[in-house]
């Protein structure tokens, strides 16, 4: 267990330029900010259930941060140093709905749709990660956190001029190209070396 209970998670879309450019889209001039539920989050070895609304439910391998301290319109600087950790995390989509919906809470949000561990990791510099995503052991995904179209002080610092960040709120820092569909009896892996892997079997929904 992570000990994950975010007043808030964060997200950030089209953070890596390859994978804006492979769902057609544009590379945003400023964070593109969306909000996942926190009844979304659960942990290494759970399940993702994917919901019958969904025909089209992929992953997105992503660097996870923990914040440690306070933030209210934090410099890049202060928000660096107010982050506890990082963890993997995964921010399932159903990328039909988020499509038809035309804003993205339902396909983001719901229950499992937030996997986040193995453990939140403290002492390593952001510039250092790396995130990789695998689909029954074979790699989907890789992307160097230096590689985002927004870095993640840079991120943290935005976010907090909008909202105030929490101790424990999560921020999903973006997913680099290669995301695809999920289905039941998949087993799906995010890796950040140094941090761990985050493993979550894929199970339809039963009523």
């Amino acid at each position: 267990m992570t000990g994950l209970s975010p007043s808030k998670i964060v997200c950030v879309g089209r953070n890596y330029a390859d994978h804006a450019k492979e769902l057609g889209n544009e590379v945003p001039r400023e964070p593109l900010l969306f909000l996942k539920a926190s009844s979304a989050l659960i942990d290494s070895g759970e399940p993702i259930v994917l919901p019958p609304q969904s025909a089209q439910v992929e992953f997105e391998a992503e660097i996870g941060v923990v914040v440690g301290e306070r933030m209210r319109r934090a410099t890049p600087k202060e928000a660096e140093a107010g982050i506890k950790g990082f963890v993997c995390l995964n921010d399932v989509t159903a990328r039909d709905l988020q499509k038809s919906d035309g804003q993205w809470t339902r396909a983001k949000g719901f229950d499992t749709f937030c996997p986040a561990g193995p453990r939140v990791a403290e002492g390593l510099r952001w510039q250092d990660l790396e995130v990789i995503g695998r689909v029954n052991g074979v790699e989907r995904q890789r992307g160097k956190a230096t590689d985002m179209v927004f870095s993640i002080p840079a991120l943290l610092s935005y976010i907090s001029g909008v909202m105030t960040l929490l101790p424990g709120d999560l921020v999903a820092t973006g997913t680099p190209a290669g995301v695809g569909p999920l289905r039941p009896g998949d087993v799906v892996e995010v890796e950040v070396p140094g941090v761990g892997i985050l493993r979550n079997p894929v199970r339809a929904f039963a009523p």
